[in-house]
């Protein structure tokens, strides 16, 4: 199994919010220059404005679907918010990144007041521009009820970091 493809499982984030998938695109994730690694972790002071998103391909005419969630609100042991949506990006070009999509959803930084919050940046292909649109609400979105709505088939990509309010210490238990 490939590395990243282990994280996302050894963190649960396939299980929890995608099924098993096969990356076929690259994305990169990265706030003030820190490359988002899977399991790596990050303060809410490090995560307040929106990251870089950077995606991989080779055809500009294929367009993308960035989606951000907390499957661990409003705390990991009581996630009855699950999943939390924070970021929503659509009609992003293939080989640029979030900057040129479109924001249907706004940014809303982490601020997690209890445990550790796994934040999870899944990438969809869309089957064209102008194909997706915003869900109604934040709390209780559903990554694969949303890529089923919107005919987009399996995550191309993902990757997740935990985050825990700033005085927090520790790694996630077990």
């Amino acid at each position: 199994m490939p590395r990243d493809r282990k994280s996302l499982v050894v963190g649960r984030v396939i299980g929890d919010v995608l099924d098993s998938f096969t990356k076929s695109i690259n994305l990169s994730v990265s706030y003030n220059d820190r490359e988002v690694a899977n399991g790596c972790e990050l303060k809410p002071s490090k995560v307040v404005n929106q990251p870089r998103v950077d995606i991989g391909g080779d055809d500009m005419r294929a367009f993308h679907t960035l989606v951000m969630v907390d499957p661990d609100a409003p705390s990991p042991s009581d996630p009855n918010l699950r999943e939390y949506l924070h970021w929503l990006v659509t009609d992003i070009p293939a080989t640029t990144g979030a900057q040129f999509g479109q924001e249907i959803v706004c940014y809303e930084s982490p601020r997690p007041s209890m445990g550790i919050h796994r934040m999870v940046f899944v990438l969809f292909r869309q089957l064209g521009r102008q194909t997706v649109y915003a869900p109604g609400w934040r709390q209780n979105f559903n990554t694969k009820d949303f890529a089923e709505l919107y005919n987009l088939g399996s995550p191309v990509a993902a990757v997740y970091f935990n985050c825990q309010r700033e005085s927090g210490f520790g790694g996630r238990r077990r």
